[in-house]
């Protein structure tokens, strides 16, 4: 039975929780924003007495999201990983996401696609397409979003468009297929089936080199003379 504490600092959310066989047993969430630096800790030793767990490992998200959030994530379950000397797992944020807007809504159609979307300003965002066993179909890319940005996906079937990127892509994503959920946030409690998945294959993080997935990256990726 595996002990996991998982850590989300992707967002301007800031969530932390304890998982037992993939299962979240307690948790902790702040929605304030710009308190992460400040509160992280605090949750990791809240956790750690209220459930009197030694963890096994780490689980940590790993953006896409803002500099920010995943400079202290990462800093973060570094120490941690090297002070425990315990295992760190590192998980994309889109497939978080995904993995808490199944949970909210378990009732979506069984056919429909799963676009999480980060925000990137303007019309940009970060997005990947998941199935319902959240197995990825596209893999994460920046998208400069317009009424056709994703019509390959919403001629096949459903597409349902969350995360904190979606709703400004309401008005140009006019779709019939097209869906909008909306408070989905990456949680740490939702990283429970993913991350005992990746204890159990034995899938850690090199410490040494790993580095998280930054928005920046996008912002380079766009051309200096680009107009939106």
């Amino acid at each position: 039975m595996a002990h996991i504490i998982a850590i989300d600092t992707t967002t301007k959310v800031c969530s932390a929780a304890v998982l037992e066989s993939g299962r979240c047993v307690a948790e902790r969430v702040d929605y304030a924003g710009q308190n992460h630096g400040k509160l992280l800790g605090v949750f990791v030793r809240e956790l750690l007495k209220e459930t009197a767990v030694r963890p096994d490992a780490i689980a940590l998200s790993m953006g896409p999201g803002s500099y920010t959030g995943l400079r202290i994530g990462a800093s973060f379950v570094k120490g941690l990983g090297f002070g425990w000397n315990a295992p760190v797992i590192t998980l994309p944020t889109l497939q978080i996401l995904s993995a808490a807007l199944m949970q909210k809504c378990p009732d979506l159609p069984t056919d429909a696609w799963l676009c999480p979307m980060i925000d990137a300003r303007r019309m940009e965002v970060y997005s990947a397409i998941y199935d319902q066993q959240l197995v990825e179909r596209r893999e994460t890319m920046p998208d400069i979003v317009d009424a056709n940005t994703y019509d390959r996906w919403l001629q096949e079937r459903p597409v349902v468009f969350f995360g904190d990127g979606a709703a400004k892509c309401a008005e140009v994503i006019v779709h019939p297929n097209a869906r909008f959920v909306s408070d989905i946030h990456p949680l740490a409690s939702a990283m429970g089936a993913l991350s005992e998945k990746a204890f159990q294959t034995g899938d850690f993080a090199d410490l040494a080199y790993f580095e998280p997935f930054y928005l920046k990256e996008f912002q380079a990726s766009v051309p200096k003379n680009k107009v939106f």
